[in-house]
């Protein structure tokens, strides 16, 4: 009797991606323009802090609206196109990484910020120290830092996102904080070392 529940179990998914599946289509031309007005900009600087280069960013946030714009959808819901979005976006520079692509570890100088930093003093080169600061992280952590900190995500969105499970988001979060409040230590940015 129990292995027909299982039976039912795996039967009633199988029906339930095969309805997903019937439900699916592409976006139409205004949903892809509204897609894009709404997320091109923070998936842009997302794709810019992991990979350190403009180029590379512009390359990836192509290539993932093209992916997404290629695949079938079930949802148009916004938080859902959203994380898949930051999902593809992510694997595309996974797979860029992986193929040893010209934005394996490349990052474009900082220099252009150092007009700023004569301007406005210490605020500037803070935010110089931050830029190469988390250039120091590895992937997974800038990707986990930025979702949850500079694009406000949840959990689950992130766990969607990155391909992880919702469980270990916080604690990968948590260890990813640690490993930034360490370099900033180090750099002389802990609490009560500045002036």
């Amino acid at each position: 009797m129990a292995e027909h529940a299982g039976t039912l179990d795996a039967e009633d998914v199988s029906a339930q991606q095969a309805e997903a599946g019937a439900r699916a289509e592409l976006l139409n031309e205004s949903e892809f323009q509204d897609l894009y007005r709404l997320h091109a900009r923070p998936l842009w600087a997302y794709l810019y802090r992991l990979t350190g280069s403009a180029a590379d960013a512009d390359d990836l946030l192509q290539e993932a609206f093209c992916r997404t714009l290629a695949a079938p959808l079930a949802t148009r819901e916004d938080s859902q196109l959203r994380a898949y979005l930051f999902r593809v976006a992510t694997n595309a520079a996974t797979d860029l990484w992986r193929r040893g692509g010209r934005g394996t570890r490349r990052t474009e100088p900082l220099d252009a910020d150092v007009p700023a930093a004569a301007s406005h003093g210490d605020q500037a080169a803070l935010k110089h120290d931050m830029a190469r600061t988390f250039r120091d992280l590895k992937p997974q952590e800038r990707m986990l830092l930025w979702l949850a900190h500079v694009e406000g995500s949840e959990h689950r969105d992130i766990a969607a996102a990155l391909g992880l499970k919702a469980a270990s988001v916080p604690v990968l979060l948590f260890r990813a904080r640690r490993k930034l409040a360490g370099l900033l230590r180090k750099k002389g940015y802990g609490p009560g070392e500045r002036s």
